[in-house]
């Protein structure tokens, strides 16, 4: 009858001995050695990735150098704004750009001639400056058709707005007869580049 507890005893060490060894783990390998390893792989793994990524984005530098070399070659082979240093300069050129579009929809003015331009004082705060003009045509229906197209796909870019079109008959000069046309007015507007220090340009 002595060995059983003896033998009880004996597991019953071996099991305070392997809960002492784990508490032993647990409050000083796992915090001091086992933690701090995880967090280095960790790190290591996480630098790798980025190495990974930085290769892959020196890889790609030629060809991104390449298409936004030629993305601005074509803006600046059309571009947005207009060239001219102030409103009342880039007024003018609004003038002379409808003289041109109205011109090349109807040489001579034989269907389609200028009724009104007026320049627009626009004191609007906005980022880029801006000149507009008043314009009033008396055309046949293509001719505005070709002006307008004219204006609006050319460069630099222009903006038509406030397009308000009546029909009516009317007689140009070296027509026999009258016939049916419209009358269109619209506000024609550009941008320029804003002032460097500055916001916005205010037009006078």
């Amino acid at each position: 009858m002595q060995p059983e507890p003896a033998s009880r005893d004996r597991w019953l060490a071996l099991a305070i001995l392997a809960g002492l060894l784990a508490l032993a783990y647990l409050l000083l390998v796992h915090p001091w050695w086992t933690v701090p390893l995880l967090e280095t792989n960790a790190r290591i793994e996480a630098l790798r990735e980025r190495d990974l990524r930085a290769r892959m984005e020196l890889a790609q530098a030629p060809e991104v150098r390449k298409r936004l070399d030629a993305a601005r070659a074509a803006a600046g082979s059309a571009p947005g704004f207009m060239a001219e240093a102030n409103v009342q300069l880039a007024t003018s050129a609004l003038v002379q750009r409808l003289e041109q579009a109205v011109l090349q929809a109807s040489p001579g003015n034989r269907s389609c001639a200028i009724s009104n331009r007026q320049p627009m004082n626009d004191t609007r705060a906005e980022r880029f400056p801006r000149a507009t003009v008043q314009v009033r045509l008396t055309c046949g229906n293509p001719e505005l058709a070709a002006v307008l197209h004219s204006l609006e796909s050319g460069s630099p870019r222009l903006f038509v707005d406030n397009l308000n079109v009546l029909a009516q008959r009317y007689q140009f000069s070296g027509n026999q007869g009258s016939g049916g046309g419209v009358d269109a007015s619209f506000d024609l507007s550009g941008y320029l580049q804003p002032v460097a220090g500055t916001g916005t340009t205010d037009a006078r």
